[in-house]
């Protein structure tokens, strides 16, 4: 809304001058008119300047006592300080408030609940969750397939699950909501594994007296907690012997997981240690092979990538070192019929491999040698009829190893994901769920038609309709693209790299409007391009919403991932800055009108741009953003992986600390310029975005049009979500 409200301002003024010929014929005969009222005026922070020396070079950071969280009284000025920015930014935004509760109401209104999540088989059960009716959060149900099948007709799938006429057969497992109670009012689950015997469910809940997640166990024969495990700070789950034994790692104090236990479910007895790793810059993690018959043990550092199998049958007994290579490489091993299967981008043949590639190696052999198992052509490949603009297709959920049906997720810029199952076998697909943004409702294709009956139950907002499978294959999809165009460009960066950019707008819009250009550009990460329906309402008033894949990201392999960190992380920020450039020059958006939004490293992206070039932007709106990064590598406030050294730079090495200098943020904030309008939003590491919004107020050029904001509060969409 922050930029909408921004890029509005200039109309405005225009539509202020209609007014001047009246005024100008009553100024004689009226009293002169109230002055408008003084725009608020920003918080200003005290300034407690503190010299650092690294490399021999001295700095002075004046509001580095906000990072200081020991200090009782600076945390107390801290306090103060982000009232005053709650106050000061709901004073600049107050002469915007119908437009947001407008915008709120519509997004709002697009983002309700769905009822329940399509079931995913797993062995003889159906799971699923699904939503009661004033509840907050949903719960976590199962019941059996074959109980199922006899009132449901997967033939003819058209309106939905009908989770309401199988109540009988229903068995709740997990209630969020009463999770919530346990956790002071606030349900946040980041791990939830069912046993392979259907017997248990392990998961973590976040706790936030302990600032970690604790994990649980229940017994889904009785639907009481298990009295073991109950531990805190647990990171990874695999299940042993069938699911009567369960696998889980512990963190240190600075959430290193660096302990494997293995805990007998019901013995009473004390859980074993496995594994530790005393060395501070290992890391391990675990999970189950998708039979179930090994658990893979991580092991992963600056030096190494290890992998290790443990017997499911026998946890106790000694792990297998499998694989080794060089660290920070991503590798996968399951097993299948008496083979293991690397998944792994790591150099081959000393050479840096662009793409992840499979090998192959006995389970039993004295000496493992992992090759290619096959090769592509020899597959008999199925190519699947997509629709057009496909960004991203993904694994869904594929909990049973033994389906002949896989669930993967179709993601476009102009159309809802699509949550499709395929059948290996047959080589039929349908789609399971799909949302209809146009008429905001959703389409959920599993089992026979809900009653009419059912339907009147059911919220207005979530109606369904029949999809018509062809028989060559194909299905109707909800696609938009006879309202929004997706369109490609190959962008020239600085150094002529070639950038790829996607851009969507409405067919209706007027060239030359607004336009918002994403970026994030980090750890390989592929930027997410998937329609959101909160775009809907951009689109629809002509804004343009544009993609910028700069380097660094993963849109184009390991090498253009790498290309564009450490000691060439500016590299991503000339893509960027190059995208934004071609949109103006190619009037595609206007000069004037053109926002940037990046979340997390995107926000390192955007601000690093606008120090470069701090009239490229009309506004920007950076979410969670990284900011103060040298600072942060140096002195970090809150425990950072081996990855994000990896990404950012190692400070210790002396070119790599030159090149964070000169990228940085908060180090790099031009004096005497004028910048955007820009919203800072953060929940998390506050004092980064405290500290540059108060550091870019000091050094730039104050304008009231162009305000610095910062923002606590939590997203105001999801406030407005339907229930």
């Amino acid at each position: 809304m922050i930029v909408s409200h921004f890029l509005r301002r200039r109309s405005m003024r225009v539509r202020d001058l209609e007014g001047l010929r009246g005024f100008l014929l009553v100024r004689h005969v009226h009293a002169r008119p109230p002055k408008p009222p003084t725009p608020p005026m920003p918080p200003r922070p005290p300034q407690k300047p503190v010299g650092f020396t690294f490399h021999d070079e001295t700095w002075h950071d004046p509001y580095s006592w906000m990072s200081d969280l020991q200090d009782k009284v600076a945390m107390r000025h801290m306090d103060v300080y982000m009232e005053q920015e709650e106050k000061y930014t709901e004073a600049v935004m107050s002469e915007t408030g119908r437009l947001q509760r407008k915008l709120q109401r519509e997004m709002g209104s697009r983002m309700g609940a769905e009822l329940s999540t399509p079931p995913v088989r797993f062995g003889p059960w159906l799971y699923y969750r699904r939503v009661e009716q004033g509840k907050q959060y949903p719960v976590l149900c199962r019941r059996l397939a074959s109980l199922n099948e006899e009132i449901m007709s997967y033939k003819s799938p058209s309106a939905g699950f009908d989770f309401m006429s199988g109540r009988k057969i229903e068995q709740k497992l997990l209630d969020y909501n009463e999770e919530a109670e346990r956790f002071g009012g606030y349900a946040y689950e980041e791990l939830s594994e069912v046993s392979p015997d259907h017997c248990f469910l392990a998961y973590t809940m976040y706790n936030k007296e302990i600032d970690s997640f604790s994990l649980s166990v229940k017994d889904l024969s009785t639907g009481s907690l298990c009295n073991n495990p109950k531990v805190d700070r647990v990171a990874n789950l695999a299940w042993a012997m069938g699911g009567k034994a369960l696998l889980y790692t512990v963190t240190d104090t600075n959430r290193r997981p660096y302990r494997l236990f293995c805990s007998m479910m019901g013995s009473g007895k004390d859980d074993i240690l496995l594994m530790e790793e005393l060395d501070d810059s290992v890391y391990i993690n675990i999970k189950n092979t998708k039979d179930f018959e090994f658990v893979t043990v991580n092991s992963f550092s600056n030096a190494f990538s290890k992998v290790y199998l443990i017997n499911s049958a026998c946890p106790s007994s000694e792990m297998e070192l499998v694989w080794e290579g060089e660290p920070h490489v991503h590798c996968i091993v399951e097993h299948h019929q008496g083979f293991l299967y690397l998944f792994t981008d790591a150099s081959r043949d000393g050479m840096t491999a662009d793409s992840h590639y499979l090998l192959r190696a006995p389970l039993r052999s004295a000496l493992r040698n992992w090759e290619v198992p096959t090769h592509l052509d020899a597959l008999g490949l199925c190519f699947l009829p997509l629709p057009p603009h496909v960004c991203h297709i993904s694994p869904g959920p594929n909990y049973d190893f033994y389906s002949s049906t896989m669930r993967f997720i179709v993601s476009s810029p102009v159309m809802p994901d699509a949550v499709v199952d395929y059948d290996l076998l047959t080589g039929k697909w349908h789609i399971v769920q799909q949302q209809n943004v146009l008429h905001e409702r959703t389409r959920i294709l599993y089992g026979t038609s809900v009653s009419s009956t059912s339907l009147e139950k059911l919220e207005s907002s979530q109606k369904f309709e029949i999809a018509v499978e062809t028989d060559d294959g194909n299905v109707t999809w909800n696609d938009l693209s006879q309202y929004y165009a997706c369109e490609y460009y190959d962008v020239l960066s600085k150094d002529g790299a070639i950038v790829p950019l996607t851009v969507l707008y409405s067919h209706k819009r007027k060239q030359g409007g607004p336009g918002l250009l994403h970026g994030h550009g980090a750890y390989g990460e592929l930027l997410d391009k998937r329609w959101r329906t909160e775009l809907k309402s951009l689109l629809d008033r002509g804004w343009v919403v544009a993609y910028a894949d700069v380097r660094g990201g993963g849109g184009k392999g390991k090498r253009w991932h790498h290309d564009g960190r450490r000691l060439k992380k500016l590299n991503s920020v000339h893509d960027y800055i190059a995208c934004a450039t071609f949109l103006m020059d190619k009037e595609i958006v206007h000069p004037n009108k053109l926002a940037g939004w990046g979340y997390s490293a995107g926000g390192l992206l955007i601000a690093s741009a606008i120090n470069i070039q701090p009239d490229l932007l009309r506004a920007a709106v950076l979410k969670v953003p990284f900011l103060d990064v040298c600072n942060t590598l140096l002195h970090p406030v809150l425990p950072l992986s081996p990855a994000d050294y990896e990404e950012f730079g190692y400070p210790g090495n002396f070119e790599e600390f030159q090149a964070i200098r000169q990228y940085s943020p908060y180090d790099n904030i031009k004096k005497g310029m004028l910048y955007p309008a820009v919203l800072v939003t953060s929940s998390f590491g506050v004092w980064e975005a405290a500290k540059w919004v108060a550091r870019v107020r000091e050094l730039t050029v104050p304008d009231p049009g162009r305000p610095i904001l910062l923002n606590l509060t939590t997203d105001i969409v999801e406030e407005n979500r339907e229930t």
